[in-house]
């Protein structure tokens, strides 16, 4: 795949809590100047990403009730809401694994539909299922109620909990959505051949804080 096809799946990530004003700023940066498909960043600097890249093409991602997803519902909404207004065109939201582990399927999706509400059709909502926290069945049954309540994609993985994606997540999760559903595989790919295998096991989008490493291994196959 050619250096510029893999940079539009790539979401330029910096999710650290010590990132600085000038690591965002450099980061918008390099999002640009790689044509990457957007940059994802705490909603504190939802407001700095989108001024920074504002007609350029690349958009302004955010995380939503990041990284437990323990939050309540209302504040997941009001931080989804408040970040869109601010210039947020997408927002990666945790699922609630606690009320996964409890079968309160209800409240699961219920928190989900209220993210997708809050966005108001602005902004694009991924819900973050946090694989390497759930069991296959879990995993399945969250994909599908991420999909009854209105998401735009399922993500496997925060890169703050205890593993991140796998290509046979990535299948099962590909599988289970069907075509029409966007997948993002996060945590963990560091590499051109990490990202080429998820694509290749069905993700329509990478998170990741090294798509400069990722999109260097496509310029030297070519």
């Amino acid at each position: 795949m050619e250096e510029r096809n893999i940079a539009q799946y790539i979401d330029h990530t910096l999710l650290r809590a010590n990132a600085t004003e000038a690591q965002i700023r450099r980061l918008c940066e390099e999002a640009m100047e790689y044509h990457f498909a957007s940059v994802c960043v705490n909603t504190c600097y939802v407001p700095l990403a989108a001024e920074l890249l504002k007609g350029s093409g690349v958009k302004t991602c955010c995380v939503v009730g990041f990284p437990l997803g323990a939050m309540s519902t209302e504040g997941k909404a009001f931080e989804a809401a408040d970040a869109v207004k601010k210039g947020a065109e997408e927002v990666d939201m945790v699922i609630n694994v606690g009320a996964i582990k409890s079968g309160n399927w209800d409240y699961v999706k219920e928190d989900i539909e209220r993210v997708v509400k809050a966005s108001h059709d602005k902004a694009l909502v991924k819900v973050i299922i946090e694989t390497c926290l759930l069991t296959d069945e879990e995993k399945v049954h969250a994909c599908i109620t991420a999909k009854e309540a209105g998401a735009d994609f399922v993500k496997t993985s925060t890169g703050f909990s205890t593993g991140g994606a796998t290509v046979e997540d990535i299948q099962l999760m590909r599988e289970t959505v069907g075509s029409e559903m966007g997948v993002k595989a996060s945590g963990g790919v560091r590499t051109y051949e990490d990202a080429i295998a998820m694509i290749e096991a069905g993700a329509s989008r990478i998170g990741a804080s090294s798509g400069i490493a990722i999109v260097a291994g496509a310029k030297s196959r070519n």
